[in-house]
């Protein structure tokens, strides 16, 4: 047979080395980028292969000494370590795992657990302003949170020890499983003390996998309370599942609710959860954010309640405190570590009663008391300024800017209505302004400035009451609206020091003034309203008593020097008197010494022309009718009686009909006594000298008196 042509022989390297070739003139092909990038995966491939084969134990010394580096605390790792990629999430586990606390901290550890194992999300250790974190467990874990004394620093900002502590900012928990867990918090500045146990079950609900049940208590301004809850981690399972919290905390006999949904165990963003809370008095439930708020009767709100950024958001907030309504949204959040409360209330319908402690009134005694419960005994003298002080301390905690309107203030002597404030808190400065209401057809506008930024405390009064019919403002003391079309208007503006509403009047300085434009009033007792005893018997058997007065311009100012008002004028021109008031009164001791005296345009008979005063106390006024000018003139009448006929005895009760008009441009202006003219336009001799002596005789003629008492009975 002829030989048959068989294949050279090819070496076996000759073929790989072939492969190997191709392949490299393959890859010069590839665009430099794409080779770039593909060497990049290869060696992320490599380290990851690695890490999930050693599962990273070999990274227990760096880990160490890194985050001891890093977080200027010693860290350590007590048993296994485990860090690698399973498959893209992070798996970290450490067991004996501590991280120290600082120096000044009551407990050696901020953090140790026997066990932690974790999912983490790797980019969210690179981009985001919170680590994520998919899946949690802890073992007998403690950690410790503390503030210092000076509240400048905290154990959980780490770094330069001396570094200003900064809010607690948790990581994003989807889902926990805790067993032995606690959390220790420690504040002194908020007086907050507590101590919360973690425990985890399974959950009785299918749509669940377990359930973080939570529980403890604690101290908060030397008041103890009780916290308990649960937290349901939805099944894996459940597509877009959440998690379900439900959490009550008791004090004493305030409560305060939270239920609702979570998208993770941390997760507060996008919550949507429901706030029920009652209780005796808010101002409890609100010292525990640390805020100053009044004292109220009974409460109880529900709201709804999410975390938008860095704002806890309060909606459809509604309810009441002791009879009134409340309803709006609040806004909760720390700019610059700042505690700040923005706030959009409404009230339909306000008690009297409940406005009472904005004031510095208990509204409990009030409730069992009524007016009478605003009165205290002091020195054996009624006292109805309050002295319930300002919690100076607790206002430097916070900065506050709340909107709030009352539409209707139920209060059966008080004409008041359509009431709206503005309230401002920035770091100590309180203000009120605009603080407006209506009031008997009227409207009263003021700014009021509450500056305890400094010691004593310094605040302002600006209050200004627009043109308010006299006959609605007046009615419940006797002046008829019918008949009646004189207005009032007037200013306060005073400046005052201390803590409470009493101190601050009691030391004040400023000006009051009302004014009375042209316009008439009727009043059932004339006699009071002019004070002429002819002028009302002349009307009374004319058949004219309700024929109004005709007032043609009235001031009634005083001059506030330390707490102490006199008449700087008191000056009233009708068409046929001229009434003058002296004296004052005191906001110290809260005591009234006041004389009017009303003078006849025309002769008048059976007039006392003689003061009527008006003395005692704010919470108790009385008014003496028969003066000793009166008795006087009266044992003149007895004399001449005697020694005349009966007729003669009339002649000491003739007024002689000379008084002077009164000039109303320096009335309508407000100007003191010392401005005040006749309408001849000379200065007035009778209207005081804007001290509160009662006793200035005479009017005028070169042989009568003109001196004045600057004694006022020894009460100021």
């Amino acid at each position: 047979m002829a030989d048959i042509d068989s294949p050279p022989n090819v070496a076996p390297s000759d073929g790989l080395h072939a492969h190997v070739r191709r392949a490299r003139d393959r890859w010069r092909r590839l665009p430099l980028p794409v080779r770039i990038i593909l060497g990049i995966v290869g060696i992320l491939f490599a380290l990851w292969l690695i890490l999930f084969i050693t599962k990273g134990r070999f990274l227990k010394g760096p880990f160490e000494r890194i985050l001891t580096s890093r977080l200027e605390r010693q860290v350590r790792v007590g048993g296994d370590f485990q860090l690698y990629f399973a498959p893209l999430a992070i798996k970290f586990r450490a067991e004996g795992l501590h991280v120290a606390n600082l120096p000044w901290a009551s407990r050696p550890d901020l953090f140790r657990a026997e066990l932690i194992d974790s999912r983490i999300a790797p980019l969210s250790l690179i981009f985001g302003a919170k680590y994520r974190v998919p899946w949690l467990e802890l073992r007998s874990a403690a950690v410790d949170l503390e503030w210092s004394r000076d509240h400048k620093s905290n154990t959980w900002t780490f770094g330069d020890p001396d570094r200003k502590g900064e809010p607690l900012n948790l990581p994003l928990i989807r889902r926990a499983l805790l067993a032995g867990t606690t959390l220790r918090y420690r504040d002194p500045v908020l007086q907050l003390a507590t101590d919360i146990g973690f425990e985890t079950v399974r959950a009785q609900d299918t749509r669940f996998a377990q359930d973080i049940r939570f529980s403890g208590q604690g101290m908060m301004r030397d008041r103890p309370f009780t916290l308990t809850g649960g937290l349901l981690s939805p099944n894996q399972t459940i597509s877009r599942g959440k998690n379900a919290l439900a959490a009550r905390a008791v004090a004493g006999a305030t409560v305060l609710e939270v239920s609702g949904t979570l998208p993770g165990a941390t997760e507060l963003e996008g919550s949507d959860l429901r706030l029920v809370t009652h209780g005796p008095n808010l101002g409890l439930l609100f010292d525990f954010l640390g805020v100053a708020i009044p004292d109220t009767r009974a409460y109880r709100f529900t709201s709804a309640l999410t975390k938008a950024g860095e704002e806890w958001r309060f909606t459809h907030l509604k309810g009441h405190f002791g009879d009134s309504d409340l309803a709006g949204k609040m806004t909760v959040s720390l700019p610059r570590a700042r505690l700040l409360i923005d706030a959009d209330l409404a009230t339909q319908t306000l008690d009297i009663i409940d406005v009472g402690p904005f004031i510095g009134y208990d509204p409990d005694r009030l409730a069992a008391q009524g007016a009478a419960g605003a009165v205290e005994t002091v020195g054996g003298a009624p006292r109805i300024l309050p002295d319930a002080p300002l919690r100076v301390e607790a206002i430097r905690n916070f900065d506050a800017n709340v909107r709030y309107t009352m539409r209707t203030i139920r209060a059966p002597n008080l004409p008041v209505s359509n009431a709206a404030v503005t309230v401002k808190l920035d770091h100590s400065l309180l203000t009120l302004s605009p603080l407006t209401f209506d009031m008997s057809g009227g409207h009263v506008a003021s700014d009021i400035e509450i500056d305890a930024r400094h010691r004593p405390v310094r605040t302002t009064y600006d209050i200004r009451l627009s043109p308010t019919p006299m006959g609605k403002l007046l009615a419940r003391w006797g002046v008829e609206e019918s008949g009646t079309s004189g207005t009032v208007k007037g200013r306060v503006q005073m400046t005052g020091l201390g803590d409470t509403l009493h101190d601050s009047l009691g030391t004040a300085n400023g000006r009051i003034a009302i004014i009375l434009p042209a316009g008439s009033m009727w009043a059932r007792n004339v006699q009071l309203s002019e004070l002429d005893v002819g002028t009302f018997v002349t009307k009374m058997f004319s058949g004219k008593l309700k024929q109004p007065v005709e007032i043609n311009c009235g001031l009634i100012a005083f001059t506030v020097r330390n707490g102490v008002a006199a008449a700087d004028p008191i000056l009233i021109d009708t068409k046929k008197n001229v009434m003058i008031g002296r004296g004052g009164f005191s906001f110290r001791n809260e005591s009234l010494d006041l004389a009017f005296r009303a003078d006849g345009k025309k002769i008048s008979l059976f007039s006392g022309q003689s003061p009527v005063g008006i003395n005692g106390y704010f919470a108790k006024p009385g008014i003496a009718v028969v003066s000793p000018e009166l008795l006087t003139r009266g044992g003149a009448a007895l004399a001449l009686g005697v020694v005349g006929t009966p007729i003669a005895s009339l002649l000491a009760f003739v007024d002689s009909g000379d008084a002077k008009g009164a000039a109303c441009g320096p009335i309508l202006a407000g100007a003191s006594a010392q401005a005040q003219r006749t309408k001849g336009g000379q200065p007035r001799d009778d209207v005081g000298r804007g001290t509160t002596a009662k006793d200035e005789k005479g009017r005028g003629s070169k042989g009568e008196q003109k001196r004045q008492d600057k004694k006022f009975l020894g009460i100021f």
